[in-house]
């Protein structure tokens, strides 16, 4: 196996973490990932306090593995102290994103037992995270689907990152075959974040159009956009060209329909508003909601068990490592 500083930090047996997926990363996904021997990750932002923890024994009920909670901080709501013990004391891993890295919200995940981590888009912001206190950080390259943090490609992001910390780096962006998980642990660093690759597991149970618009999709059809900002004003994103145009052709306000877990409510969906399609959350014109995918949707071939997804990434890593 694949042994780094990350997988000797986290207890892993492969330098794979899923990403934060929104609907899609909840508690099947995460304990899937984590028996596989990876971080497995439930996005809990947004949840009081009673429902992550619930999310989060949900899924450590089902594996033996670590288990992550990611946490956007746009969406914090005023208690987030409570969620961020909520999500410590019943996770590995704390991680969060699109916010400045703070002393104080690291402190708080250390002291109820946790590890923090902070998803970064600039060397300025790796640094941040270290000097407060993240045990690792996700390194992102422009080439992640979802909303991206990063101005230029992994490769580029993890020459300026690698020489400036001393703490574990994963790379982010791009990352979804085995060459190129070899490519990035060449490069330097401790493992990866996958995220595209990772929608077409079974277990992430992501809409069947979506699954079927990533498998027939190449790296091109994956756009850098501002497009889907509706509930997230200014924040860059890529997706799938093909989403944006059928959102854009689509002649009313509203497309569908989304679940609110928190709620139990069905809420419209309106065009170009952010989410992510699972299966039994979303209905409606779910060829017209956003279809996240980094430029590493040309790995995906077909609906897999997340298993099956990581074993063939590692496997050829590391036949491509011995080579070189």
């Amino acid at each position: 196996m694949l042994a780094t500083r990350f997988t000797e930090l986290i207890g892993c047996t492969v330098p794979i973490q899923q990403a934060g997926m929104g609907d899609l990363a909840q508690p099947r996904l995460a304990a899937a990932v984590s028996n596989a021997g990876g971080l497995g990750m439930v996005s809990v932002g947004g949840f009081p306090p009673a429902m992550i923890r619930q999310q989060l024994d949900e899924a450590r009920q089902h594996t033996a593995g670590p288990i992550g909670a990611n946490i956007l901080l746009p969406f914090e709501r005023d208690d987030l102290p409570a969620m961020i013990e909520a999500a410590a004391s019943h996770a590995r891993v704390v991680d969060f994103f699109w916010g400045d890295p703070a002393r104080s919200v690291v402190d708080q995940v250390h002291a109820h037992g946790a590890l923090a981590c902070w998803q970064v888009g600039s060397v300025d912001e790796a640094v941040a995270a270290e000097d407060a206190g993240c045990d690792f950080i996700i390194a992102q390259g422009i080439e992640a689907g979802g909303h991206v943090r990063a101005r230029i490609g992994i490769l580029a992001q993890l020459g300026q990152v690698l020489s400036r910390v001393r703490i574990p780096v994963l790379a982010a962006g791009g990352i979804g075959t085995g060459r190129a998980l070899a490519a990035v642990l060449a490069a330097g660093s401790d493992g990866a974040r996958v995220g595209t690759r990772l929608v077409s597991a079974v277990e992430a149970e992501a809409h069947p159009v979506y699954v079927d618009a990533l498998i027939h999709a190449g790296p091109a059809d994956s756009v850098y956009t501002m497009a889907f900002s509706v509930g997230w004003p200014d924040a860059p994103h890529r997706v799938l060209r093909q989403s944006v145009e059928a959102a854009s052709a689509f002649p009313d306000d509203v497309v569908g329909e989304r679940l609110r877990p928190a709620t139990g409510e069905w809420t419209p969906q309106r065009r170009f508003q952010v989410g992510a399609p699972h299966r039994d959350r979303y209905r409606g014109a779910i060829e017209a909601m956003a279809h996240w995918a980094g430029e590493s949707v040309g790995g995906v071939k077909a609906l897999q068990p997340a298993a099956e997804i990581i074993q063939e990434m590692v496997g050829e890593a590391e036949a491509l490592l011995r080579r070189w």
